[in-house]
């Protein structure tokens, strides 16, 4: 139990994240409504809902002029860069990234608030329960994807229009996803408060909420597919890419874990289990990444290729595109870079989390792995979804 005196502490805490969040959006509101062209229209509408509003248009581009905003596409797009206009598209700029990076921290905190106040996360049950919600913010990004295409493929309306569907939009959609969740969480207390259900069984109600969540997600994916016109397209369902994806991902995790713990015991010794999910997190992301830049072909699956979102990913492509020998590149592409980065970062977070961490802080550890999983595992499922329906 926690005492009267921590959680007062914990409470106190909680009411100076909200002031301070309150303040930050006078702030911004305050800004945008005493210089809107240049806080507004330049800075928030370019980097941050712009590119959401393309997006949720299945457009390449979107400008704003005169306080109006247009979907824009092929040449257009180019030719509103030259003149000068205020142009969004979809996708992430180095500079939306590190806004959202500072954002995530700070939401971050203020949900470790929120745990303390819930008295969550001292149960490492419940991280492996919050895994299914990680795989469904990705899916529910590929439903986006999936209207697109049937708009595309039929000339159609879209299924879910704008605005809902700015709502499975990235980065609205990790917002949706984590009400989504806190509410399995809230259910599984509420049954263990009614006495429905035994305290420790609890963490089995979130789970099965959030896998019932990805199965009837991934379920309505497939729906959309097969009741789409895709003659003419690639749209259709290509089995063997998750399965490739799947394997070499649980390969690679379950290979560098183990040598881990002969090697170096010390890294696995504070997450245990845990690390394994970091590793394989970032293994997905990694080699979806490099299957769907480099190696459809030698799935049978050629006629498929998609590029990098993500500045980051870009960024390490074209410097290998630069450094690497041409034979090197011939045989093994530019993609596999991103995913060594990804393995040597997972290695380095699971080897930070050690037995101390977690001793000064169980729950805030423990909360910080949740999210280092989901940027892994939301990014990679998407990218392997929407190449698993050539999407």
């Amino acid at each position: 139990m926690v005492s009267t005196e921590r959680l007062g502490s914990v409470v106190n805490s909680g009411r100076a994240w909200v002031v301070t969040a309150v303040l930050a959006t006078v702030v911004v509101v305050g800004g945008a409504l005493a210089f809107p062209r240049q806080v507004y229209d330049r800075f928030i509408w370019q980097y941050f809902w712009g590119p959401v509003y393309a997006d949720a248009h299945n457009a390449q581009c979107a400008v704003r002029s005169g306080g109006s905003v247009e979907p824009l596409n092929d040449q257009a797009c180019s030719q509103a860069k030259i003149t000068g206009q205020i142009v969004a598209e979809p996708g992430y700029t180095v500079v939306s990234e590190i806004g959202y990076a500072v954002l995530l921290l700070f939401m971050l905190v203020g949900v470790y608030f929120l745990v303390r106040r819930l008295q969550l996360g001292r149960d490492r049950r419940l991280f492996f329960a919050l895994i299914p919600f990680m795989f469904l913010g990705g899916a529910l990004r590929v439903v986006e994807d999936a209207t697109d295409a049937a708009v595309t493929s039929a000339d159609a309306g879209a299924v879910i229009g704008y605005p809902l569907n700015a709502l499975i939009i990235s980065p609205v959609i990790y917002g949706v996803v984590f009400l989504i969740t806190l509410a399995a969480i809230l259910i599984g207390l509420g049954l263990v408060r009614g006495d429905r259900i035994e305290s420790d069984r609890y963490p089995m109600v979130v789970g099965g909420i959030g896998t019932a969540a990805v199965v009837l997600t991934v379920g309505y994916i497939g729906y959309l597919v097969a009741t789409m016109d895709t003659s003419g397209t690639r749209i259709g369902f290509y089995p063997q890419l998750p399965a490739v994806v799947l394997v070499l991902s649980v390969l690679i995790a379950g290979g560098v874990y183990a040598a881990m713990d002969r090697f170096a015991p010390w890294t696995n010794a504070g997450t245990g289990l845990m690390g394994l999910v970091v590793l394989f997190a970032h293994a997905l992301d990694g080699v979806a990444n490099v299957i769907a830049a480099d190696w459809m072909g030698a799935l049978g699956l050629g006629f498929l290729h998609y590029d990098p979102k993500h500045p980051a990913n870009r960024i390490i492509i074209e410097v290998a595109g630069t450094v690497l020998p041409q034979s090197v590149i011939d045989a093994i592409g530019t993609a596999w870079p991103f995913l060594l980065v990804k393995i040597v970062a997972a290695v380095l977070v699971v080897s930070l989390f050690d037995d101390r961490i977690f001793e000064d802080s169980k729950q805030y550890a423990m909360l910080l792995l949740v999210a280092i999983v989901a940027v892994g595992l939301g990014p990679g499922t998407r990218d392997m979804l929407r190449a698993t329906f050539g999407i």
